[in-house]
């Protein structure tokens, strides 16, 4: 079944229900968002002549067109490649050669970024601009049937390499995560409305499909991101928001309603994920919020569906073990199977360190056009997550460390050897590598370690310009330390975990000079 189904069907069953707002503006109702969206899959058939199966890039901020824009994609049988924002145009060019999009749908204020990529002129749709505007005055198209495992969607992520990886998410797989959120993550109701704070390129996205089953409201702020202040005055205007949120956002809201005092009624659901949420955090954040928390564990590979530690639990402070399970990532999710395995794939005991594994009806078909890759991650029907571990004998899981050294910060994912790649590029340096170190703020930064040539010299500025140059913003390190060599052991593999040691108990990294 095509996923816009979902989108059709309330389109029919709840056509006067309110479903898009900008801010507390009601735009449209599920009849007007199902016809926008048909009109616009019919324009991408007729004017660019989109076929079943081609890939179409959404690249854009959050603005309330997105939504159609995307289930537009899927109307016309097409497979969405949602892409960051955040991109450099370097790093956007590997995904258009990569992906080879047929039509780029991109917002305004990015469509230089996608020209500098090397997106033709010619296959590139702005929303909300007078052709899109006339674009949906174009016939209404009818729904293209979908088999289960037809790609749906390719989501770029990165591997230990670095190099972004196409995950080839399908119709099915969009429907279990769907079906997954009802059933261990929260219950939708016609009057909830899911805001989108984080960005809809990624999980804030993909939980638009639960609410679109259900006929709710879907509110997109006007700051188009996250704002405390905002998103209290929505509470307040709009009521019952749910929203996806990173351990930072997290943060910053209970920072400003303890500062402010605000009334934390009008938000329903917070769904946090995508980072470390330490103990203290969580503490915090349920002494100000209220029992309005629940947590997911999930990857593109398998989307937003591994565990999630339920608001129930969240709530039994009084339970001798509430400590351990709070600080877990909860249970496997009803569509899963989830185990640690060792690394010859055996099945771990109760409390044994070793990779989490998955497999179920939201595990991914593969990388695409990456055969090697799926092959190295897809092993005997499991999913292998990189991510270590360790189940309880009540099916918890903790999470101990990220095999792929992935750093986490603010919810945005960085892959420290796509930073050190460019660093190495810097005519002074050496040797790089990338670790993460905690941060009250962001979860973790990334930081920089460097032995430079002999005889050469830079500075922080020098560095961080020149990885400006090359990289998105959130991905440059927020420290660089130069060294006289990298620690290393007997075959020559930098020691990383003697960085993170130094970073963590050393006193000096708590006066790092910080890039501005």
């Amino acid at each position: 079944m095509n996923i816009a189904n979902l989108l059709r069907r309330s389109g029919q069953v709840h056509a006067d229900r309110p479903a898009v707002w900008h801010g507390d503006e009601l735009r449209f109702d599920y009849q007007t968002l199902a016809h926008r969206t048909a009109a616009l899959a019919g324009f991408l058939r007729q004017a660019f002549k989109v076929l079943p199966g081609e890939r179409i890039a959404i690249f854009a901020t959050n603005v309330p067109e997105y939504l159609e824009a995307l289930q537009a994609i899927y109307w016309a049988g097409a497979v969405s490649v949602p892409v960051n924002a955040k991109l450099h145009h370097r790093e956007l060019a590997h995904v258009l050669a990569d992906a080879e999009p047929c039509l780029w749908l991109v917002t305004p204020d990015l469509l230089q970024t996608a020209i500098d990529a090397g997106a033709n002129e010619s296959q590139l749709l702005v929303l909300g601009s007078p052709a899109y505007r006339e674009a949906l005055f174009a016939a209404p198209a009818e729904l293209t049937p979908r088999q289960p495992d037809d790609l749906a969607s390719l989501f770029y992520t990165s591997g230990t390499t670095g190099r972004p990886k196409g995950v080839m998410q399908t119709h099915r797989n969009l429907l279990a995560m769907t079906a997954c959120y009802f059933m261990d993550v929260d219950d939708v109701h016609a009057d909830d409305a899911m805001l989108y704070a984080a960005p809809l390129s990624h999980g804030a996205g993909l939980y638009h499909f639960a609410h679109m089953a259900r006929g709710a409201r879907h509110v997109v702020p006007r700051s188009g991101g996250f704002d405390a202040e905002e998103i209290m005055a929505l509470a307040q205007s709009v009521g019952r928001l749910s929203f996806f949120a990173a351990p930072t956002m997290v943060r910053r809201l209970v920072q400003h309603v303890r500062s402010v005092g605000a009334d934390t009624r009008g938000i329903k659901t917070i769904v946090y994920g995508g980072g470390p949420m330490y103990l203290e955090d969580i503490k915090t954040a349920l002494d100000v919020l209220g029992p309005r928390l629940v947590q997911i564990y999930g990857q593109g590979e398998s989307p937003m569906t591994i565990t999630a530690l339920s608001r129930d639990t969240l709530e039994q402070r009084g339970d001798p073990d509430w400590l351990r399970r709070a600080a877990s990532v909860g249970v496997a999710q009803t569509a899963v199977e989830v185990a640690v395995v060792d690394t010859a794939g055996r099945t771990l005991g109760p409390s044994q360190l070793g990779e989490v594994v998955v497999r179920g009806a939201t595990v991914m078909a593969g990388y695409w056009r990456n055969p090697e890759a799926t092959a190295g991650t897809l092993k005997d029907g499991w999913l292998y997550t990189g991510d270590m571990g360790i189940l309880d004998e009540d099916g918890f899981l903790t999470l101990k460390d990220r095999s792929k050294d992935l750093i986490i910060s603010g919810g945005s994912n960085i892959y420290p050897r796509e930073v050190e790649e460019v660093l190495l590029m810097h005519p002074a340096v050496n040797e790089a590598t990338v670790v993460g170190m905690h941060d009250p703020e962001w979860g973790e930064v990334p930081v920089a370690f460097l032995a430079l040539h002999a005889e050469t010299r830079t500075d922080t500025a020098e560095l961080d310009a020149w990885c400006l140059r090359h990289l998105a913003r959130f991905k440059r390190p927020k420290h660089y330390r130069v060294v006289d060599s990298l620690p290393k052991n007997s075959y020559g593999k930098v020691l990383k975990t003697l960085l993170r040691e130094q970073l963590e108990f050393d006193v000096i990294a708590a006066h790092l000079p910080s890039a501005d």
